[in-house]
């Protein structure tokens, strides 16, 4: 196959043709998930992809536009990297179940997983238990298989089964398993022990810089020990974040040191992340201000607090919500390589 910086545009009859069986599976899968949705009671939104706050995680980065009012006045607006703030906003107005597949946009990303626009499946569900998105999630990848007339997910050399139930560990089991970390002990305190945990990175063979924060090296470990171990034969379903990496998730009742998160991995690749949602108004607040002083330090940039979605929280009801990579599964499901060959119309590669 040729280079993918030099191959003619997706446009092109022939590598149209290429990809068309991709894309016709991506249609397949889509009007699958839909029906599951709605044959369960679940309403389909659809959400403004312009906002106040494209999302205020370190990491996420965004683009940005000008919306000019008749009278000529300005106001910076952002395109969502995510339909949460929406989503939620609408269960504050009483909508139970919903889900959305939302046009999302994230800038800085660009590569065999990643595309600046793509479409993000999310789904909530109020009032329920957290755990019942887990099994929502197994559904689904089963769901997309048939639905792709496949046994198997592959990518690269990875295969996962998506029928078979799956592997449910801890994050904490997962370092202790796979680097011999004992990270739970890493959270006592008044905060994470970040020198702990970079002794105990550095014992597994994980190299460290001085000024790495205890995340940094969390995720240093992750990306190098845990995540090629996960979602191999089978999905797996990597639960009870570290509480500071909570996000948008509330605390786990018992045990305050980790969260109401989890991710679904398949073939190595992250597919899907969950939470038990934050409904705790200040909390929240305090979180998103940490993050974006943090992107302060660490980008020279922040976006602004959607200061409508924090009123939102005061009568939002107990609800649990998944976001999953709808492309990324149906790159999985058909056994595409790269992202932009399950995409319709990618945005071209910038050539030099």
């Amino acid at each position: 196959m040729p280079d993918h910086a030099t191959q003619s545009p997706w446009w092109e009859r022939g590598r149209h043709a290429d990809r068309r069986g991709f894309l016709a599976a991506r249609n397949r899968i889509k009007a699958a998930l839909r029906g599951w949705f709605t044959e369960r009671g679940f309403t389909e939104v659809d959400t403004a992809l312009l906002q106040v706050s494209p999302g205020n995680e370190v990491h996420l980065h965004a683009f940005a536009t000008e919306l000019i009012a008749p009278d000529g006045g300005r106001r910076s607006l952002y395109l969502n990297t995510s339909p949460e703030f929406a989503c939620k906003k609408l269960l504050a107005a009483r909508e139970h179940r919903i889900f959305t597949f939302a046009p999302s946009f994230r800038n800085r990303e660009r590569g065999p997983l990643h595309h600046p626009e793509f479409t993000m499946l999310e789904w909530y569900r109020a009032n329920e238990p957290y755990e019942a998105l887990m099994d929502d999630c197994a559904a689904l990848l089963a769901l997309a298989a048939d639905a792709a007339g496949v046994t198997v997910f592959r990518h690269g050399e990875r295969t996962a089964d998506p029928f078979a139930p799956p592997e449910r560990i801890t994050i904490a089991d997962a370092f202790h398993r796979c680097a011999g970390i004992d990270l739970l002990a890493t959270l006592g305190g008044e905060g994470p022990g970040r020198n702990a945990l970079a002794q105990a990175a550095e014992r597994a063979g994980i190299k460290t810089a001085s000024d790495d924060t205890w995340a940094d090296v969390f995720s240093r470990v992750l990306l190098a020990k845990v995540e090629p171990t996960l979602g191999n034969g089978r999905a797996t379903l990597l639960t009870e974040y570290p509480a500071h990496l909570a996000a948008l998730a509330r605390p786990k009742s018992g045990d305050a040191r980790v969260a109401e998160r989890f991710e679904l991995y398949a073939c190595g690749v992250e597919l899907a992340n969950a939470f038990g949602e934050l409904t705790d108004a200040e909390e929240q607040r305090r979180r998103l201000e940490a993050e974006m002083l943090e992107k302060q330090r660490r980008y020279g940039e922040r976006y602004p607090i959607d200061e409508d979605f924090l009123a939102a929280l005061a009568h939002m009801p107990p609800a649990s919500g998944a976001a999953l990579g709808f492309d990324r599964l149906v790159m999985l499901a058909t056994g595409a390589s790269r992202i932009d060959q399950v995409i319709w119309t990618p945005l071209p590669e910038t050539r030099d």
